[in-house]
């Protein structure tokens, strides 16, 4: 996953650029950029922050960096944001995307002329330079930005900056976010948008799914009307979002609390004797909070989350020490686990490593009973628009390996049985998770109401990895 931030300003707009984009620090962990236009034209900066905060690798370019318009990125994988010289004159770039068809693109760029990429990142091409190869294809910028949104098979936002202004482009079916903020000195744009409230701007629009807007110190103008097909990823709320952020007007905090809620009244806890209900921290709390008001069974916290000098970012790109650094960063309190019979809520299960290690140490720790929920659904399609899992087999998702070896042959309408809570193949596919991890009781929420939680129309919702609906 990536974040962006960017400002255009009547004054030096760094300050704001270095902080806005430090708001994103949850939504990457290896790279991080800034590039600022000014009198003396474009000054740009990346770093490595796998092993450090965005904040610590940037403070000194802070210092010597000045402009009145900047970008800026957090990135899970490749370096951004991108310098650019075309026949559209010099721009900076970065990009949130997950492009399916990156060969066949990259192949025909090379038909049409495009002689060479430059940044290859982990031996594939930068899909930002990508994007902006795309975006070189047509003689107008606009023109451009548009080739490259309907061009890409998965998902792309993007923000451009040159010498006249500010653009950015929502992902043609508005899979992920994108805000405007205004104050008395100019804009602001943003993945999240709670990250400009506290540098003084306030809300001014969210962009509609496909919509391009160009903004200057003094205007904010639509140059692409917003498409009327919204399918905006629903694990945004789950997982990925801080939980002060914000979607199409629902936040993160009351969709989980939303999600809980509708986990107990589904819940037959009558033959369990459950002594506190716990989130699995983060982005397990809120969900938590949730069940626990809805069933009347007390909130505790069995595990604290060390956070002061193990932040978000300090998160390896290697799955296996991915594994092992979260599970570093959870301390029990063994007084709240000792003799209890918990129930724990996670905001997914995806491979079950984690979760069956984290059951494992609790009855070590003296706990009775371990019973797990999970705050989504099963995940039973690799996610196709985001990153989520980009180095990932599908068949890593711990759904996959059972359904496999309950299935001689795994079709789509094979697969569609197991997405459906009211099936026979769904529940003895949930019975097989519990046992492999060794959970008292195991419990997923259902898709119609994660969907109510949303508390916006379904239809603009992405639930794809969870039901395959395109």
């Amino acid at each position: 996953m990536s974040g962006f931030f960017g400002v255009i300003s009547k004054k030096d707009c760094v300050f704001d650029l270095f902080f806005g984009v430090d708001y994103h620090s949850h939504l990457g962990t290896r790279r991080g950029g800034m590039a600022v236009y000014g009198e003396n034209g474009f000054n740009r900066s990346i770093h490595n922050i796998e092993n450090s905060p965005f904040r610590t690798k940037f403070e000194t370019d802070v210092l010597t960096m000045k402009g009145n318009s900047g970008i800026a990125c957090i990135s899970d994988y490749e370096p951004q944001p991108l310098l650019i010289k075309s026949h559209h004159g010099t721009f900076a770039i970065t990009t949130v995307s997950k492009i399916n068809n990156a060969k066949e693109l990259e192949e025909m760029l090379f038909k049409n002329g495009n002689s060479h990429f430059l940044e290859m990142s982990g031996g594939d091409i930068n899909p930002t330079e990508l994007v902006a190869a795309l975006i070189n294809q047509k003689e107008n910028l606009i023109d451009g930005i548009k080739y490259a949104l309907d061009s890409i098979d998965g998902s792309l936002t993007l923000l451009l900056l040159n010498e006249k202004g500010l653009y950015i482009a929502r992902d043609k079916y508005g899979r992920t976010p994108a805000v405007v903020g205004k104050n008395s000195n100019g804009f602001c744009v943003s993945f999240e948008a709670f990250a400009y409230l506290n540098l003084g701007y306030t809300d001014y629009k969210e962009l509609g799914p496909g919509e391009v807007c160009v903004l200057t110190p003094t205007e904010c103008k639509t140059l692409v009307a917003p498409g009327d097909k919204m399918r905006i990823c629903t694990f945004l709320w789950v997982y990925y979002g801080y939980p002060s952020s914000s979607y199409e007007g629902l936040s993160v905090e009351k969709m989980r609390c939303n999600c809980g809620k509708y986990m107990a009244m589904r819940d037959n806890l009558s033959n369990l004797d459950i002594d506190c209900v716990a989130g699995v921290p983060d982005s397990g709390t809120a969900h938590a909070i949730g069940y626990a008001n809805q069933s009347g069974i007390p909130f505790a916290r069995p595990f604290i989350k060390y956070t002061p000098t193990w932040p978000r970012s300090f998160m390896p790109t290697i799955q296996t020490k991915r594994n092992l650094i979260a599970k570093m960063k959870l301390i029990p309190v063994h007084d709240l686990i000792e003799g209890k019979s918990l129930l724990l809520i996670d905001d997914s299960i995806v491979r079950g490593t984690q979760m069956r290690e984290t059951t494992e140490f609790l009855y070590k720790s003296g706990a009775k009973a371990v019973h797990i929920r999970s705050a989504c659904p099963p995940l039973v399609y690799g996610c196709k628009y985001l990153n989520f899992s980009r180095s990932s087999s599908e068949m890593e998702l711990i759904t996959r390996k059972v359904i496999t070896r309950l299935e001689k042959e795994v079709t789509p309408e094979v697969l569609k049985k197991y997405a459906n809570p009211d099936s026979v193949e769904y529940a003895n596919m949930v019975e097989e998770i519990r046992k492999e991890l060794n959970f008292t009781t195991l419990g997923f929420n259902r898709i119609d109401d994660l969907k109510k939680a949303c508390e916006i129309d379904e239809d603009k919702l992405c639930t794809y990895c969870w039901d395959g609906r395109e």
